[in-house]
C-alpha cells in the first residue's frame, strides 16, 4: 500500500471527491444570501464548495470547519481566484469569531454529524450569539430512505474525481438504519499512475432529524420558524429540506 504523493492531502481529496460535485443545493444559497444581505457564514464549510461560490458573487463570506486541512484549502483557492474569504478551524457547536452575521448557513446535513441533540443544542446556540438582531440561520436536513422502505434502499453511484494522475473513487457499499442514525458505508480507493492502490474504509452516520425536530429545538434555543426550503434529488443525492430559522 502505497502513501500520496506530497501536496496531495488526503482529507481534502476524499472531501472533493464526495462533495465537491455537488451543485443541486447551490442555487438555495445564491437565493437566500440575495434575501439577507450582509456577512455570511458558511458552517462546515469545507474545502469551500459554497463559500466560494457565494464569495465570487460579491458576498462577504466566513467559513468555518473542524478540518484544519479544509480549512487551508479554502483560503488557498480563495487566494488563487482573488477572492475575499474568511476560514476559520472551528466547532461548529463552539466556534466564537468576534462578529455578527446576517445569515448562517449548514449545507449538505452538517447538523446531522453533530452527536445527537446536545450537539445541536451547542450548534444552536453558538450560531444565535453570531447572528445579528433577526438573523437567519438555514440548515439542510436530509433522509437518505425518505420515500422508500429502509430494505429496498440502494445505495448510489461511487464518487470518483482525478487529481495529480491519481483517480479517487469512493464507492457507498451500504447504508442501514441504526438507533437515532443512518450509517453510510463506504469503500475509498486511490489508484497511483504507477499501478499502486489505497484502498481504506470509512463511515459516515447522520443523525436522524426530522424539520420538525429542529424547528422545535430551535424554538427552545431562541428561533422562530420562517418556513422551508427544498433541494431536489438529482442523480447519486437524496433530496434534502432546508429549515430556516430566525433569531427572536
Amino acid at each position: 500500500m502505497s502513501a500520496l504523493p506530497a501536496g496531495l492531502e488526503e482529507a481534502v481529496a476524499w472531501h472533493d471527491t464526495e462533495c465537491a460535485g455537488y451543485s443541486v443545493d447551490l442555487p438555495l444559497w445564491r437565493e437566500l444570501a440575495s434575501e439577507h444581505p450582509g456577512p455570511l457564514l458558511d458552517i462546515g464549510c469545507g474545502s469551500g464548495r459554497v463559500a466560494l461560490e457565494l464569495a465570487a458573487l460579491g458576498h462577504e463570506v466566513t467559513g468555518v470547519d473542524s478540518d484544519p486541512a479544509l480549512v487551508h484549502a479554502l483560503a488557498s483557492r480563495a487566494r488563487e481566484r482573488g477572492l475575499h474569504v474568511r476560514a476559520e478551524t472551528a466547532d461548529a457547536r463552539s466556534f466564537d469569531l468576534g462578529r455578527r452575521f446576517a445569515l448562517a448557513i449548514a449545507p449538505m446535513q452538517v447538523v446531522q454529524l453533530l452527536g445527537g441533540e446536545r450537539g445541536r443544542a451547542q450548534m444552536l446556540d453558538t450560531v444565535r450569539r453570531h447572528l445579528d438582531p433577526s438573523g437567519v440561520l438555514a440548515a439542510a436536513l436530509a433522509d437518505p430512505f425518505e420515500g422508500i422502505p429502509a430494505e429496498d434502499a440502494l445505495p448510489p453511484l461511487p464518487d470518483t474525481l482525478e487529481l495529480s494522475g491519481w483517480v479517487f473513487s469512493s464507492t457507498p457499499v451500504a447504508v442501514r438504519p441504526e438507533r437515532d442514525a443512518t450509517a453510510i458505508y463506504r469503500v475509498r480507493q486511490a489508484a497511483g499512475p504507477d499501478g499502486s492502490l489505497i484502498e481504506t474504509a470509512a463511515t459516515v452516520r447522520l443523525d436522524t432529524l426530522s424539520p420538525e425536530t429542529l424547528e422545535r429545538e430551535a424554538e427552545t434555543a431562541g428561533y422562530k420558524a420562517l418556513g422551508r426550503r427544498r433541494v431536489p434529488e438529482s442523480d447519486g443525492y437524496v433530496g434534502s429540506t432546508v429549515v430556516i430559522l430566525e433569531v427572536r
